[in-house]
């Protein structure tokens, strides 16, 4: 049996009867930080008295292992009880255990997955944001093409869309929506959960005014739906692989995003 367990994002009262029960009778444990694991079940033994099966095994289970740890699994290794425990939140939302479910549902493998605390669906929520349907778009690529190209896909995707951020980028991103939508709504959570939560919400040149030095920690972002909710079935890049003229392209463009043409041209001549 093979049972994804999600864990508290910060507070540690975040965690359910279910997860702290699966914990408990795991014999084996997959762990994207086995330090992490292991420091959440001494809290739970210090504050809760839970009783712990002896001998549990920890294995380290990370982005950078997963694929090569799965590749030389063997189905015979979960006859035994196995847990699957992200550092904290939902396993496969920004976190490894997609393929692990992968290989359950290939090979036969009976797995559950409970429902628990994240990020994103917490973020979303406080946001106030009246779109409801929402697109999960997770890290921005970090620079370059890839990164301009990615920003102007959620900005301009239709619906409320969710990032995350590292603080070390946090600035860089809301000069860039400053830049792209300056008038767009946005709503920003640090540290969900934790003692120093907090909520910024307005355009960024509003949020950048506000947060001042206030950027260490770990950040949400949630930007507003804009006005334009069409779709198509012609994908930006599709115009791009066109030979067409800049200022072509960028009408094209504006038309399936509802983009500004005249920034979305600038935008692509950046891109050359």
């Amino acid at each position: 049996m093979l049972t994804f367990v999600p864990t508290p994002i910060g507070n540690i009262g975040d965690i359910s009867l279910r997860a702290i029960e699966a914990l408990s009778n795991a014999e084996t444990l997959l762990c994207e930080d086995t330090r992490v694991t292991k420091k959440l079940i001494h809290i739970l033994k210090e504050r809760y008295n839970t009783i712990f099966k002896e001998n549990q095994r920890f294995i380290s289970l990370h982005s950078h292992n997963e694929k090569s740890f799965v590749e030389k699994l063997e189905s015979s290794f979960f006859e035994q009880n196995v847990v699957y425990a992200s550092d904290a939140g939902m396993p496969g939302v920004s976190d490894p255990g997609q393929l692990l479910i992968k290989y359950a549902q290939e090979n036969s493998i009976e797995y559950d997955v409970f429902p628990g605390a994240n990020a994103l669906l917490t973020a979303f929520v406080a946001s106030g944001f009246v779109e409801t349907k929402m697109l999960f778009w997770g890290f921005l690529p970090h620079k370059g093409k890839d990164r301009a190209a990615s920003l102007q896909g959620a900005l301009h995707s239709g619906f409320t869309t969710v990032l995350y951020e590292s603080p070390h980028r946090l600035e860089k991103l809301l000069l860039e929506i400053k830049e792209e939508e300056n008038s767009r709504k946005i709503f920003l959570a640090k540290e969900l959960t934790k003692k120093y939560q907090n909520y910024f919400h307005g355009t960024a040149e509003e949020v950048l005014n506000t947060i001042d030095d206030n950027i260490r920690g770990e950040w949400v972002i949630v930007i507003e739906a804009g006005e334009t909710h069409n779709s198509s079935a012609i994908s930006q890049n599709d115009i791009l692989e066109l030979e067409l003229p800049k200022k072509v392209q960028a009408k094209l463009i504006s038309k399936i995003t509802g983009e500004n043409t005249k920034s979305c041209y600038q935008r692509l001549l950046k891109l050359q």
